[in-house]
């Protein structure tokens, strides 16, 4: 069930101490939002720290349903016990906001979003970490394709052994990828689960499947493994926030298979639920620095890390995490840092 905005807005509001909030150079008193704007955009309209937007905002209590943040709407700035908070006022589109006795239904096709969506939707849809070796082994698995094909696609009929779901019967096809262990501890992270498509169980007999290919992204082989389907739609709504603990963590890979990172690439940190990361944590990159020689002595220096960019945890498993790179000063890459911001 989708959360709403303002309602998260305000559960984070209510734990939060009125601690200082600093606005930035030059910020606007007043601001319409128009179509395309993100939560993450307008909060660094005004913060120089958009994270801390759940601090700014205050909720105007004769506002019916006040869920969502809409095109034409208008934000306030205004001081309130000598604090800086924002006020919404519903646009016109919205029509007159009035109190009265009946429920009053808003469509949220049109809310803006926190960040913008369609640069992670391809990950929300079909990419997948494994916990454990032994989570992807106990999947049902394809034996056989029609007519002893060994490979097969979209249209294809398959054939699959294995324990199946007697209420859902669409299944992800997915093989594996790369294992992900942690550079320093040696440790188990996950494994890179490979979309490859999507089947739908349309008979079974004893514990073989047959399974009707609907979508392909390559060939399927013997032994390409099923998933149950898992709810992928992201809360398009989540608060951005600080991590509730210390991260030092690092970035493992970038999902779409290059070494150079900027602004909206999808990255795969280290870090998990297990170290207390929850989707809409920011975290803030460093590039490492390098190693150089002292012209000098003909010493070997590190050079310090550099602050570089901030990433958004939109998908956090066990171990670890997808994160959209929300900006970047400069190319970053496999190895760098990610901490509290």
């Amino acid at each position: 069930m989708r959360k709403s905005l303002l309602a998260l807005l305000l559960l984070a509001v209510g734990g939060l101490a009125q601690a200082e909030v600093q606005l930035k150079e030059g910020h606007p008193d007043r601001y319409t939002v128009v179509k395309g704007d993100t939560l993450w955009d307008i909060s660094g309209k005004f913060l120089s720290q958009p994270w801390k937007w759940p601090e700014l905002w205050h909720a105007n209590p004769q506002i019916e349903n006040p869920h969502l943040i809409y095109p034409g709407d208008t934000l306030s700035l205004v001081y309130i016990d000598g604090q800086p908070r924002l006020q919404l006022n519903r646009g016109a589109s919205r029509g007159t906001v009035k109190l009265s006795p009946h429920v009053r239904s808003t469509p949220i096709a049109d809310a803006i979003p926190t960040i913008p969506l369609e640069a992670i939707n391809s990950f929300l849809l079909s990419n997948r970490i494994v916990d454990t070796p032994e989570e992807f082994a106990g999947q049902p698995y394809i034996v056989a394709g029609n007519a002893e094909r060994v490979v097969s696609g979209s249209g294809d009929r398959i054939y699959a052994r294995g324990s199946f779901s007697k209420t859902d019967p669409v299944y992800g096809i997915f093989r594996q990828g790369k294992i992900y262990t942690d550079p320093d501890t040696k440790e188990f992270l996950g494994i890179n689960a490979d979309d490859i498509g999507t089947g739908e169980v349309v008979a079974e007999e004893g514990d073989i499947a047959t399974i009707a290919v609907s979508r392909s992204t390559q060939e399927v082989r013997l032994g390409d493994r099923l998933f149950p389907t898992e709810e992928r739609a992201v809360n398009s709504t989540f608060m951005p926030s600080e991590p509730e603990g210390d991260i030092n963590g690092l970035i493992l890979d970038v999902p779409r298979g290059v070494n150079r990172v900027g602004q909206f690439d999808v990255v795969t940190i280290n870090k998990g639920k297990v170290d207390g990361l929850k989707e809409g944590n920011v975290l803030a990159v460093y590039k490492t620095g390098e190693t150089v020689r002292d012209r000098i002595t003909g010493e070997l220096l590190k050079i310090p890390d550099e602050r570089s960019g901030l990433l958004m945890v939109f998908r956090a498993y066990e171990k670890l995490s997808y994160g959209l790179v929300l900006y970047a000063t400069r190319d970053l890459a496999l190895l760098d840092k990610v901490k509290n911001p």
